[in-house]
């Protein structure tokens, strides 16, 4: 059966998915494209359904292992015209699926971890997407979010993971008691601040947590406060500051370096 309605149930249940709120709700999200389709299925991740264009005519985008492994789903069809009424991608694959959403109680931070990374307000969800792809080639397997933060499920956000959604552990908490909570461990928490002098070339990183802050502002004030040190990226040119998906890469990697170097 192929779904040509917009009135059907579970096509307004797609358009639903689209809002926060109802990923929440559900504990749901959508996917699309061939890539992702795979990289879920290879990380096993919660796949509900899939939906497929009838008439998009993308057979030839699959192999057909691919081809063999979606079969394994729940698959829906839907025609060209629903596809374009409920994708968000300009020039789309003609595949889609739901995905079930890690349930909040089952994300805990772990505690034994070398290093952390915090995102305070992160508003910009292609920041918020390229982040995760940093940290992901990074290895690393998760990331602290504030409450107020761009949804990692946000289609946008998803789509620039490139993947890496399915493998980063996405913990959304309190920041304050959260670096409250790393003192007690003995966890060093630095937070990026451009009016310190000391820089990320200065401080050796063992055992501590990394705070990024908002595009516009910064690292609020009340987490400045709380946090051990404050360090910045040092700047000899004239642009004074550097956007946060490309700032969080640079002190990524230069605690990589730095974490090399002590092994």
């Amino acid at each position: 059966m192929v779904i040509t309605s917009k009135d059907n149930d579970f096509i307004k249940h797609i358009r639903k998915l689209k809002e926060k709120k109802y990923r929440d709700e559900f504990g749901e999200f959508i996917i699309e494209g061939a890539k992702m389709i795979e990289e879920a299925i290879q990380e096993k991740a919660k796949i509900k359904q899939i939906i497929i264009c009838d008439d998009c005519k993308t057979e030839s985008s699959f192999t057909k292992e691919q081809l063999y492994d979606i079969a394994k789903y729940e698959c829906l069809y839907v025609s060209e015209k629903i596809f374009s009424y409920i994708t968000d991608v300009v020039a789309p694959q003609g595949i889609m699926a739901i995905v079930e959403k890690p349930m909040k109680n089952e994300n805990k931070i772990d505690y034994k971890a070398d290093h952390f990374l915090i995102l305070d307000n992160i508003q910009d969800p292609g920041n918020m997407g390229t982040i995760l792809r940093t940290v992901d080639s990074l290895n690393r397997k998760q990331i602290i979010v504030s409450t107020g933060s761009a949804d990692c499920y946000n289609a946008k956000v998803v789509r620039s993971t490139m993947g890496a959604i399915f493998r980063v552990n996405v913990i959304e908490r309190d920041l304050e008691k959260v670096i409250k909570e790393m003192g007690k461990r003995d966890i060093k928490v630095y937070a990026t601040d451009l009016k310190t002098d000391k820089t990320i070339y200065d401080v050796n990183y063992a055992k501590s947590a990394l705070i990024i802050g908002n595009e516009a502002n910064g690292v609020s004030k009340n987490l400045l406060d709380l946090a051990d040190e404050k360090i910045k990226i040092p700047m000899p040119g004239k642009t004074e500051s550097l956007n946060a998906a490309v700032a969080t890469g640079i002190i990524l990697y230069e605690i990589e370096r730095k974490k090399s170097n002590h092994t």
